[in-house]
């Protein structure tokens, strides 16, 4: 049985055909297959590879992990290599790769490495902030043929690099789009098609040698997505919307007319608002309902459990904040557990034993692509992230993803998960919910994502401890195993300074980002709803830190003064006109 539902389950991600029957290269296929392990080509790369190949515009709409870079790099380096005369350095740029973040762009460059190793003449690079400026600068002058890059670093470049060739630019392709638009970069990405002379009316220039295509790929649309789409996309065609229309099959003439679903009347793209997110069928996907000040001990033994049940996998766990990365670290690191439990002696084991790596936006270059390669070449390790892991990164055999703080957006509920179950892999995700927050399940259902609950007390009760437990159900705050573990969370963060620090500037930015939800998600995450003693809890601190109970307390105070002046102003205005009456 369980191999018929994983052959299934591979059915559902591959395709029938081969990456031959597509019109690709026969050594480009051998590096497909040897180098990066495809021996079939997805479903989404049998669908789209050959209308790439025709030269069209595209819009790619499909799951994460379904194999997107590869979609789009093959068919760009199999047109290249068919080129009469070999193109050289002194070309300049060919392909244009715009990616949201330092991590994809390397992921994508690595990439790009194993697909180009028989193709020695075709040169990739990458350009990113963060890096050194004037060495990017002198790669650029050597010249580029792929050039995987952030849209910032690449806006830069185009208006201050002069010997940044780019006139023989055919490819524009923006992978992860939405994320790009979602940190801001729509301004940059306008001014950047201006530059290039790319919008979709540019697209088909006279003088040019040859028709610019351009490629958008996506596991989420929305309305930017939509308008970047409209203004960058010449009649696209659209790739994933409907998969039950796409039947792949070893005839390439079959794929290339059966793969094409453009739009008769404008080609442009329409989003609907509630359209149902597209997840891979073998993620397991389960809710946590846990009181706000037992978040951290549920947290830590999830983790424990996960780590002593199947000691070699991989584990991501998304926060909020820099600062509650940074702290959690700190702590999963160096936590020992139950000192009424366990011995005194200088041999006792972490809580939670593993490789503990961290990642966010505002640790340096270096150590991200360390923490980032770390991570990938581990078996067995947990990542503590931002959202800055949360699109478009292959991390190898990751089991389960957790996300302890609420991803606000249901699309960014998708693009978490879709760390795992990729390429047809199984997966489990696990979201932690407040109470008073337990709405949200709705605002996914209205997407077709359907969440299970995740058995909480079962796992409490796996726990041993001191106490004699009752039959009667114990709510959750009050389980035995939740009081201890949180006792000795407490203490130790009392006789840990540096910890306790971090504790308060995790608290203290968690309450800032909790407040910045926007839309109809205020309505579910209301900060007026919360009890910030509770909150202090689930960062093991006894009290709550001096630094947001004063600037609240500031607030109020000059609210109130505020309120005062103007009553006092009233007054005045009142008897000054109640005298001129009387005169």
């Amino acid at each position: 049985m369980l191999a018929m539902a994983e052959g299934k389950m591979k059915k559902e991600i591959f395709a029938s055909c081969d990456f031959a029957s597509l019109g690709l290269h026969p050594a480009l296929c051998e590096q497909l297959r040897d180098r990066m392990g495809f021996e079939a080509p997805t479903l989404v790369q049998a669908q789209a590879i050959p209308v790439i190949l025709s030269g069209r515009h595209v819009l790619v709409n499909a799951a994460t992990g379904t194999g997107k870079t590869v979609t789009y790099l093959a068919p760009v380096i199999h047109q290249l290599q068919t080129y009469d005369q070999r193109i050289q350095r002194s070309d300049g740029t060919f392909a244009l790769v715009i990616v949201p973040t330092h991590e994809l762009c390397m992921q994508v460059y690595e990439n790009l490495q194993k697909l180009l190793h028989r193709f020695h003449w075709i040169v990739p690079g990458y350009i990113m902030g963060g890096e050194n400026r004037s060495k990017e600068k002198a790669r650029l002058r050597k010249g580029i043929s792929i050039l995987v890059a952030t849209p910032g670093r690449l806006l830069d470049h185009l208006k201050h690099t002069s010997s940044f060739v780019h006139k023989n630019l055919r490819w524009i392709i923006f992978d992860e789009a939405d994320r790009i638009l979602e940190l801001g970069f729509g301004k940059e990405i306008e001014e950047i098609l201006d530059i290039l002379g790319s919008r979709a009316y540019m697209s088909e220039s006279k003088d040019a040698e040859f028709v610019r295509q351009n490629l958008l790929l996506s596991a989420t649309l929305n309305e930017k997505v939509n308008h970047l789409a409209n203004i960058s996309l010449d009649n696209p065609v659209m790739i994933g919307l409907d998969d039950t229309k796409i039947q792949p099959s070893n005839k390439q003439v079959t794929l290339l007319d059966n793969a094409i679903e453009t739009l008769e009347n404008s080609g442009k793209a329409s989003i609907t608002p509630n359209a149902e997110y597209k997840l891979p069928a073998q993620l397991n996907q389960r809710y946590v309902k846990v009181p706000c000040g037992s978040r951290l001990v549920v947290l830590l033994s999830v983790l424990k459990k996960l780590f002593t049940g199947e000691a070699s996998q991989k584990i991501v766990v998304f926060f909020s904040t820099c600062d509650a990365v940074d702290f959690h670290h700190a702590l999963i690191s160096q936590f020992h557990g139950l000192s009424t439990v366990q011995s005194h002696t200088e041999t006792r084991e972490l809580f939670v034993k593993c490789n503990i790596l961290r990642l966010h936006g505002n640790m340096k270059h270096e150590d991200r692509v360390k923490a980032f390669n770390a991570f990938k070449s581990e078996k067995s390790a947990l990542l503590l992230s931002t959202d800055v892991s949360a699109r478009g990164l292959d991390f190898p055999k990751v089991r389960c993803i957790i996300q302890y703080d609420s991803p606000g957006e249901a699309t960014e509920y998708v693009h978490r998960v879709g760390r795992t179950a990729r390429l047809g892999e199984k997966g489990d995700s696990l979201l932690f919910l407040q109470p008073i927050e337990v709405d949200y399940l709705e605002e996914l259902e209205k997407h077709g994502v359907i969440l299970t609950e995740y058995p909480l007390v079962k796992l409490l009760d796996s726990f041993p401890t001191k106490h004699h437990r009752s039959r009667k159900f114990v709510s959750v705050e009050m389980h035995p195993w939740v009081l201890d573990l949180q006792k000795s969370l407490e203490s130790f963060i009392l006789s840990e300074v540096k910890i306790r620090k971090l504790a308060q500037n995790a608290f203290c930015s968690w309450v800032r980002a909790y407040s910045a939800h926007r839309g109809e998600l205020k309505g579910i995450f209301m900060v007026k709803k919360l009890h910030l003693g509770h909150v202090a809890k689930s960062f093991a601190l006894k009290e709550q830190p001096s630094l947001v109970g004063r600037s609240v307390q500031k607030k109020h105070t000059e609210k109130r003064k505020r309120t005062h002046k103007v009553k006092e102003g009233l007054k005045k205005k009142r008897k000054m006109v109640n005298n001129e009456e009387g005169d």
